[in-house]
């Protein structure tokens, strides 16, 4: 027998499922506005997503969050949580408090 072959299960989720296609590093910007903007045009353009646009792009920003968990810098999340509220509001979405 070789040796195990370890799998990432977000990689394989965010390869093998519907997910949107993202530019290179998005999630690594320091503008909440130009990731939210990033992520409607990618959730907009895509024909592989099962969702709304909206749901789509919210799905996959949660997604990153999420899967970083614990690793991810204070200000990193807070950027990224600010993403969401900028995304609600390309969305006409209500802001959560």
């Amino acid at each position: 027998m070789g040796p195990a072959k370890t799998v990432n299960w977000s990689e394989q989720v965010t390869r093998s499922s519907r997910a949107l296609d993202l530019p290179e590093g998005l999630f690594s910007l320091d503008n909440p506005k130009a990731i939210a903007c990033s992520l409607r045009a990618a959730a907009e353009s895509s024909k592989r997503r099962k969702a709304d646009p909206y749901r789509s792009a919210m799905s996959m920003l949660t997604f990153f969050i999420n899967r970083a968990g614990h690793r991810l810098p204070a200000k990193r999340r807070r950027i990224l949580e600010a993403a969401k509220d900028e995304l609600r509001d390309l969305y006409g979405r209500p802001r959560r408090h």
